[in-house]
């Protein structure tokens, strides 16, 4: 339940709500915008998602498609593969244990922060990064992962529609396992 506190003056109302805590994630695959799943990223039931720049990480990471459905992984592999690009958004914390849960955190995702280094600050208000600057964020990345697919073609940037082919599947499209 939120608290919302009026404060009247003369002509003018003011609604004062409580500052809500924002965390920073970074994501780089089928959460990015015009990817199949950046819906769940809008939809106001999963929390709150804010839009703040476009970034790569510092360090490079393989980033690959694998298993049937061709979901892309970014392996846990510092200083191997490229430098991946993607989104920042504030989360909420609502919006945070939805996308744990969405990356089944932490059995095949593990949460951890990365260094990012900002592309352009798109976002708005005094808080927008600005690009060149380093900013750390929450990305998902597996420590869980066939050996073969450090074998795997990386990728800087994914794209579900891009020309590797490889159809990603929806989880609501995918057989039980």
């Amino acid at each position: 339940m939120k608290t919302v506190c009026h404060v009247f003056h003369p002509q003018v109302i003011v609604s004062v709500f409580p500052a809500v805590h924002m965390d920073q994630v970074f994501v780089y695959g089928t959460l990015k915008r015009g990817q199949p799943n950046y819906f769940r990223m809008m939809d106001a039931d999963n929390g709150r998602a804010e839009f703040v720049a476009h970034a790569r990480t510092v360090e490079r990471y393989p980033l690959v498609i694998a298993t049937k459905y061709n979901i892309p992984f970014l392996l846990n592999v510092p200083g191997t593969g490229q430098r991946i690009q993607g989104e920042i958004y504030s989360v909420d914390k609502k919006m945070l244990d939805f996308l744990d849960w969405l990356e089944n955190c932490p059995e095949k995702y593990q949460r951890t922060t990365v260094q990012l280094e900002v592309q352009d600050g798109l976002g708005e208000g005094e808080n927008t990064p600005k690009s060149g600057s380093i900013v750390e964020a929450f990305m998902y990345s597996t420590t869980s992962y066939e050996p073969e697919w450090l074998q795997k073609t990386t990728y800087e940037s994914y794209d579900a529609y891009g020309d590797h082919g490889l159809h990603f599947v929806c989880r609501e499209d995918r057989s039980p396992e």
